[in-house]
């Protein structure tokens, strides 16, 4: 979330207007929707953000540590959203230990040594991304199968655990998730090793191309989502070769439309990979 939006949210909270913010904080009311609306070139001085945290009895910090954040270079910046994301991972995993022991003494199974493993591990030092503004960093989850349903592995872990991480500037959905497409029952728009990031909180409408999951095994596959009616929902490959897929829409528990396709590099033939 930009330094803006996150004003925004706090003014609107509050229920107040802009002209009552700008009179606090000492700007004018244009200067303040351009801050809001991401339009002023650079973030407002800190004594100005301090006014604004004061006016609306925020934590000190809550704008002007977003402000010097925005001020940083990008790579500096990135380093520092991929060690924030590992902090929430890690409250991830002690929240999974504390209920597994709570699910214990009440009969459940507590999680076992080697999933506490695989809830620490982090080849990318990103880690679980939660918390993470939209248009931040996305988790990349197993590979979807564009021509049949493969088991989405992302299921057991707590929300947005993953090994690998993509960033996506555009996507506004902090539950995002991206996957590797397998297969060629979406081309031509969607090719094998393509990344296709995935919005849960985007409704699906007719047309849209969408990560599907299945009720009965859990399976998943991608493809281009039809209403037909009330109870019927048609699957159709984009690769006329592949026929089309009905199901009773009571089969189907996700259904998750494309916001974003990141293409894969694909060199001449012949050239090293």
């Amino acid at each position: 979330m930009s330094l803006g939006q996150i004003i925004r949210r706090h003014r609107e909270q509050l229920g107040w207007t802009q002209d009552r913010l700008a009179a606090a904080a000492g700007i004018s009311k244009p200067y303040l929707s351009h801050i809001e609306t991401g339009k002023a070139k650079n973030p407002p001085a800190d004594g100005i953000l301090r006014a604004m945290e004061k006016a609306m009895k925020l934590d000190k910090g809550a704008l002007t540590k977003p402000a010097h954040l925005a001020r940083t270079p990008s790579d500096v910046r990135d380093e520092h959203e991929l060690l924030e994301a590992e902090v929430h991972r890690l409250r991830g995993v002690l929240r999974e230990l504390i209920h597994g022991g709570e699910g214990e003494s009440k009969g459940k199974k507590a999680p076992h040594k080697r999933d506490v493993a695989r809830l620490l591990k982090s080849p990318t030092g990103a880690g679980n991304v939660v918390a993470i503004s939209a248009g931040g960093i996305v988790p990349i989850i197993n590979r979807v199968s564009a021509g049949y349903p493969q088991e989405f592995t992302d299921l057991d872990y707590p929300p947005s655990v993953a090994d690998e991480y993509i960033r996506c500037v555009d996507v506004h959905d902090a539950q995002a998730f991206a996957a590797r497409v397998v297969g060629d029952s979406m081309e031509p728009d969607y090719r094998e090793g393509d990344v296709v990031v995935f919005s849960p909180n985007t409704p699906a409408r007719n047309g849209d191309d969408c990560f599907v999951r299945f009720v009965d095994d859990g399976g998943t596959t991608f493809k281009r989502y039809y209403q037909d009616d009330e109870t019927t929902i048609r699957l159709q490959p984009l690769n006329n070769r592949y026929p089309a897929e009905v199901y009773d829409h009571r089969k189907i528990n996700g259904l998750w439309p494309a916001v974003l396709r990141i293409e894969r590099v694909r060199r001449p033939p012949g050239e090293p990979t």
